[in-house]
């Protein structure tokens, strides 16, 4: 055999070992990458969701949803609870999955995340269910339920030490709120308290519930009413943070209003036991609600911009322009911009431009914006 055929042997053995044997790194399989979203966003239209990168704004899934959907924060770094007209759906917002996994309920109402523990009401049922929201990633948290006296438009909230804070009502009339210790008893109760709704949390643990004539204050084992300046004064949603002992509400004056289009908001001191109003000088929703980075109050204005609140001082410190002048609608479930907040981002929904924009606060500039299929409506995101 010559030198020639012999190579030619050998090169054609290896190449046949090679074959056979194990195969080379260089002719594996390239792994499937799967479309992830950094600090998810997730914003409702009409029959769906859109799931949106929080840092790029892009497009990561649109999640057909039948019928009108509401959205919120789960209370962990990757899951939003979609409010379904069944109960509680469950979104991995990361992964962009929308789950099996459930909490079943008749008319889901308010999602109140609060000290490691996520409270979900549900309106239909008068049920109240508490879970710690890091097992959503293992499936559906068996958690625990509370059930009211009565089904009522109301929402929950449990705190550090165990106590449940619930709203007490009727689908006639909502007049209070209840405090039940770690086993459940009655820590104590106020029904001073007409058409009570909403709740925030300040800092030191106190937990302010609307109502039409002013608010109640829970710290501390006590009640407290904070009346408002007139004799109908309606606080319905607030937004609270730990690091303010404000509390920043809506207000509405005008009880025959088919639609009132408020143009003052509240200022809930929750340590002085104090409530100051100040005057936008342009309506707003109750959409419009947030909190800054530093504490600072937030309200999106129907002219357009942010308005940034100094709430010590009670006075509007600076204007942030986003989009351009737009009307509430009369139908609460149409469409209108939201705005949501997480670190240094203040996000707002544009639904007649149908778009997203992210705004750096400190800056005040808008740093992105990211156009969509259809108007959103509900705007959220993980917390973290």
């Amino acid at each position: 055999m010559t030198m020639r055929s012999r190579t030619t042997a050998l090169l054609a053995t290896a190449l046949l070992l090679t074959a056979c044997g194990t195969p080379q790194p260089a002719t594996a399989p390239a792994a499937v990458s799967v479309k992830t979203a950094a600090a998810p966003l997730v914003t409702t239209y009409s029959g769906g969701l859109y799931v949106l990168d929080g840092r790029t704004l892009d497009l990561v899934k649109d999640i057909p949803v039948p019928g009108y959907n509401r959205v919120n924060p789960a209370g962990d770094e990757r899951h939003v609870l979609v409010s379904t007209s069944t109960g509680f759906r469950v979104l991995d917002a990361v992964s962009a999955t929308l789950k099996q996994d459930e909490f079943k309920g008749a008319k889901p109402g308010h999602v109140v995340r609060h000290a490691g523990t996520t409270v979900l009401f549900s309106d239909g049922t008068g049920e109240v269910t508490l879970f710690d929201p890091r097992e959503l990633a293992t499936g559906l948290p068996k958690g625990e339920v509370y059930k009211a006296a009565a089904p009522h438009h109301g929402v929950a909230i449990e705190l550090e030490n165990g106590e449940l804070v619930v709203t007490i009502g009727t689908e006639e009339e909502r007049t209070g709120i209840l405090v039940l210790g770690k086993d459940r008893k009655e820590v104590t109760r106020s029904e001073d308290c007409p058409g009570v709704h909403g709740e925030a949390t300040a800092q030191g643990e106190a937990v302010v519930i609307g109502c039409e004539n002013g608010v109640l204050v829970y710290k501390s084992g006590k009640i407290t009413k904070i009346k408002s300046p007139g004799e109908y004064g309606r606080i319905g949603n607030q937004s609270g943070t730990d690091l303010s002992p404000i509390v920043l509400g809506d207000y509405k004056k005008d009880p025959d209003a088919e639609l009132e289009r408020p143009t003052q908001i509240s200022l809930i001191n929750t340590e002085t036991g104090t409530l100051k109003l100040v005057d936008l000088g342009t309506s707003y929703t109750f959409r419009s609600l947030a909190r800054g980075p530093g504490g600072e109050a937030l309200v999106l204005g129907t002219d357009g911009a942010v308005h940034v609140i100094d709430p010590v001082a009670a006075k509007v410190t600076r204007t942030i322009k986003v989009l351009d002048e737009w009307k509430e609608p009369l139908e609460w479930q149409q469409p209108r911009p939201n705005i949501f907040t997480r670190d240094q981002v203040v996000y707002v929904s544009d639904p007649a431009g149908k778009q997203v924009h992210a705004i750096d606060f400190t800056s005040g500039k808008i740093t992105k914006s990211a156009p969509l299929p259809q108007p959103p409506n509900e705007l959220t995101g993980t917390t973290g």
